[in-house]
């Protein structure tokens, strides 16, 4: 039997639906609910044929806890994980590759806006370690946006492994730091690249930093020490798209 999750939001909700009705189990509205947005929802899931429940606001708590689920959710069979050998075999068809590796990123808000950003510029996977770091979860997929139903996501044992791996199939490893040597728009961002970001406050790891080919920096000018990791992994998939353009 095939697992499912739970999202919640009117756009992540409505995204699944118009994107992936084959993998909505079940759509679930508060009763209290009946503006535009949320009958246009449950007219796209009744037109799916998708199963479609009113419940009552203690029902939605039940089901998501303390979350601002906007009074829609929906069961889904999620977006299977890929595993390293995935990630690999789709190298293997994969024309100047784009991903994006988190080295320990923990705040699931920071993950979700990651995937949504490595979505819209079409990066080939999100990897990250599985150990002290955020993991796909309801939260991150309402951050997401419909993201993480689209853009792999893969958890590996040994990020700096994987990394080397990586390296040893043709990719350029580029991390980010705000002392790094050149600006990312110094440096060549067109072929198969990896750009390596690291966490909240304590950055990329030393393993880390020697695994990368360059170690770039963004442009500055300001007081702030440093950008948020979403805003930065951003900025440089979108310097990356420039640069293909």
């Amino acid at each position: 039997m095939k697992r499912s999750e739970v999202i919640y939001g009117i756009h992540p909700v409505r995204v699944m639906l118009e994107r992936h009705p084959e993998r909505v189990k079940s759509v679930r509205i508060s009763e209290r609910r009946d503006d535009p947005r949320v009958r246009a929802i449950e007219e796209i899931a009744n037109r799916q044929g998708r199963p479609v429940q009113r419940i009552d606001a203690h029902a939605l708590k039940s089901a998501v806890g303390e979350v601002a689920h906007q009074g829609v959710l929906a069961e889904i069979v999620p977006l299977e994980p890929w595993t390293e050998d995935t990630l690999f075999s789709a190298l293997e068809s994969c024309v100047s590759p784009l991903i994006l590796a988190l080295d320990g990123v923990q705040d699931p808000h920071n993950l979700g806006a990651c995937l949504r950003t490595a979505d819209a510029c079409g990066a080939l996977a999100v990897l990250v370690p599985k150990d002290r770091a955020a993991q796909l979860s309801p939260t991150v997929r309402k951050v997401a946006v419909g993201a993480a139903e689209t853009t792999p996501f893969v958890a590996v044992t040994n990020l700096v492994r994987t990394l080397r791996l990586l390296k040893d199939a043709g990719l350029w490893i580029v991390g980010a730091d705000a002392d790094g040597s050149r600006l990312a728009e110094e440096v060549d961002l067109k072929g198969g690249i990896v750009l390596v970001l690291g966490a909240e406050g304590a950055g990329l790891r030393h393993l880390t930093q020697q695994t990368c080919d360059w170690i770039v920096r963004l442009p500055s000018r300001g007081a702030v020490e440093s950008l948020n990791v979403s805003v930065a992994a951003g900025m440089l998939l979108y310097e990356a798209v420039r640069q293909r353009r």
